[in-house]
């Protein structure tokens, strides 16, 4: 069995329980390099095979895999954050498909999860956004012409760029041209929960200066969005005069439009 786990964005105790039974009874990790805190192996049993993926291919991966199959011994492939976002799990999960070799997905902690948390920032605000847009920039890989910077930034909506930072001229640039103001609020979240961890709030114009200046090229996501302000609509949810179905609203107050 191939357990794909979510190491969560970081710090060992962010993991879930599932991913940590799981890593204390795996017979072989294989994890994704300098994304995963090493501390996270720490619990790995006596004679557990360790491989940092960091320098295999897919099919190395895959053969890895398959070895401890054969042996009907329990693989766990460990994936920064949550595996679901850029954590390349289809392409293996469809190569053991083929092999007939059976897995399961265990979420984990996002590393945007995190990132917030570290802001003490809400995404989703009130009268600011209501919407997130989980992205990254054109590379070396590329993206679809429709989901390029420019074009998502017209939606003013919470921006959480992944995978970026080593672009973020270019990714300045984009911004600017989907029309994001300069004094927009931006942050940069530099290893979000590790103990090194870097909070770097600034305005989009900014961003490439405060980068430089801080020495960061990875491992950072990039926020975007006025979520970083300080002007928000109280929520209705908790507003004395709004009525739902399980309290019913104070005579005399309004409802929170």
């Amino acid at each position: 069995m191939v357990y794909f786990v979510g190491a969560g964005p970081g710090a060992p105790d962010l993991i879930t329980l599932r991913g940590d039974k799981l890593l204390r009874c795996a017979d072989m990790i294989i994890y994704a390099g300098s994304l995963v805190n090493p501390a996270l192996l720490d619990v790995a049993k006596p004679g557990c095979e360790l491989y940092d993926s960091a320098g295999m291919t897919l099919e190395q991966v895959i053969e890895k895999m398959l070895a401890t199959e054969q042996k009907d011994k329990m693989t766990v492939r460990l994936h920064t954050g949550d595996p679901s976002i850029y954590g390349a799990i289809r392409e293996q999960m469809d190569e053991l498909d083929k092999c007939g070799i059976s897995f399961e997905v265990v979420p984990g902690v996002s590393s945007m999860n995190a990132a917030a948390a570290a802001l003490n920032a809400e995404y989703t605000l009130p009268g600011v956004s209501q919407s997130v847009i989980v992205t990254r920039i054109e590379g070396r890989t590329p993206v679809p012409e429709l989901e390029d910077i420019a074009s998502l930034a017209v939606h003013r909506a919470t921006m959480v760029i992944f995978l970026s930072t080593g672009l973020i001229k270019n990714l300045t640039e984009k911004l600017l041209n989907g029309g994001v103001s300069p004094d927009c609020p931006a942050a940069i979240v530099y290893k979000a929960s590790w103990p090194e961890e870097k909070i770097i709030r600034t305005t989009v114009s900014n961003l490439a200066y405060v980068a430089k200046r801080e020495g960061i090229e990875n491992t950072a996501l990039i926020l975007i969005g006025e979520f970083l302000g300080n002007e928000y609509k109280r929520s209705k949810l908790y507003h004395a005069g709004f009525s739902h179905g399980y309290r019913r609203g104070l005579e005399g107050e309004t409802d929170g439009t």
